[in-house]
């Protein structure tokens, strides 16, 4: 079982009485909405239900993948929000990318790199120039197709793929994620004759780690999708009960709107392992593309500790009372490193010679929370077993079922995203794309 444990150290002194007595009505009428599929949003909960780690459907994901080991070297996952951050959070957790060159030789797994996510021109060249010598698959994730940070990605990839290997051979080293019934890009699948995978018609992009979206990448670069399944498993079958006292994902919900009705407006997510960057940009979309709407919402943003401790931990100290944190912190990082005797102690660090680097990690941890507590900054930790498959299935739906639940006691749809349109309208209108020249 995976074990993901949720506390709030010192932040309690921020309120008085029983926070759950205070919010169990309105917490149990936003669990009967997820639940029995009445709130907002309704016909976007198809990741409350995690896929069987024995369906036929995880099957055909982990045969793609055995065919897409066995063609390339490199695999370009190519997409935008929720259809490549997932991947990229669990892939850099499990596989942190400095150590990407001896997993290789230890897995014989794909170097995973992710397009469609930006427009820049530089970052497609810088990553096209490098694979020359490789072999390369491509896995397009897209519900319409049509969104257009990945759809130009795709054109320049495919007009790559086409001039390498022709257009027979390209179309057979590429895998379309997408709409089962409808879009351009499973049109252009079935002309070109890709493989597919489906993207669920009732999961949000930014719900579909857990599906095909994200867990072909992730096979791939040779995590067991399995064992992210049944992690996500313990997770819905451990916050499946309202009663907030049982439930730590629903105290995590309660206790960011608690702080955010005090003004607490900005939620800062720490981690003290830099391997959390890539699930930090996941969980900064998952959050404010839920939140974020009629004028509502807790800012998410993140820091990496301790190394923002000499950039933004002033601000986090003295700054305004704005903000609260939530902190990650690994209890089993699965490695040590002893820190050295020195002949002459010119450091002045032979006090701590014979322990462990995680030892003084920790105390760091602890001695930052009892610094931003006395700084009046409340503190809610999230203690993770250990980074394995399972505790990262957990860890992702954990967040997914709490920002859902956060956004129904917020008052919002936390399924929608109205607001992202904004960009493009005046973006097409700038590029003079036909018919939006109003």
């Amino acid at each position: 079982m995976s074990k993901i444990h949720f506390d709030f150290p010192a932040a309690g002194r921020f309120f008085a009485g029983s926070l759950a007595g205070k919010w169990q009505g309105d917490v149990q009428r936003a669990h009967d909405g997820l639940h029995r599929g009445t709130g907002q949003g309704q016909d976007f909960l198809g990741w409350l239900e995690p896929l069987s780690p024995d369906s036929e459907e995880v099957a055909q994901i982990e045969q793609t993948a055995d065919r897409i080991r066995q063609q390339a070297d490199v695999l370009l996952v190519i997409g935008i929000g929720g259809s490549y951050s997932g991947a990229r959070a669990g892939i850099e957790l499990l596989t942190p990318s400095h150590f990407k060159p001896f997993r290789k030789r230890k897995t014989n797994a794909p170097h995973v790199y992710f397009l469609g996510h930006n427009l820049s021109a530089s970052y497609i060249v810088q990553i096209l120039s490098n694979l020359d010598d490789q072999e390369v698959a491509v896995n397009v994730i897209s519900k319409s197709g049509t969104t257009i940070e990945p759809a130009l990605a795709f054109r320049i990839v495919r007009d790559w793929l086409i001039k390498r290997y022709g257009a027979k051979e390209a179309a057979m080293r590429i895998v379309a994620t997408t709409d089962q019934f409808k879009g351009a890009l499973l049109r252009f699948a079935e002309v070109e004759g890709y493989r597919t995978l489906v993207i669920p018609a009732h999961v949000g992009g930014r719900y579909s780690v857990l599906t095909a979206v994200g867990l072909l990448p992730m096979c791939v670069a040779g995590l067991d999708i399995r064992e992210l399944l049944r992690g996500a498993q313990d997770a819905s079958v451990r916050y499946a009960t309202p009663d907030v006292t049982q439930n730590h994902c629903y105290q995590y919900a309660v206790w960011r709107n608690e702080l955010y009705r005090q003004g607490r407006v900005i939620e800062l997510l720490a981690a003290y392992e830099p391997a959390f960057a890539g699930f930090a940009e996941w969980w900064k979309q998952l959050f404010g593309e839920s939140e974020g709407k009629n004028g509502k919402g807790i800012f998410p943003a993140s820091v990496q500790f301790s190394t923002d401790l000499h950039s933004l931990g002033q601000y986090v100290q003295e700054g305004p009372r704005h903000l609260f944190e939530t902190v990650l912190w690994v209890e089993d990082t699965g490695c040590e490193v002893l820190v050295p005797a020195v002949d002459g102690d010119l450091d002045g660090l032979n006090y701590l010679a014979g322990k462990g680097l995680t030892f003084v990690n920790e105390k760091a941890w602890l001695g930052t929370i009892e610094a931003h507590e006395s700084g009046a900054v409340p503190n809610l930790l999230l203690q993770i077993g250990k980074l394995d498959e399972r505790h990262v299935g957990h860890l992702f739906y954990f967040f997914e079922k709490a920002c859902a639940l956060s956004g129904y006691l917020l008052g919002v749809n936390p399924f929608d995203q109205p607001g992202v349109e904004a960009y493009k309208q005046n973006m097409f209108k700038l590029l003079g794309k036909p018919g939006r020249s109003e």
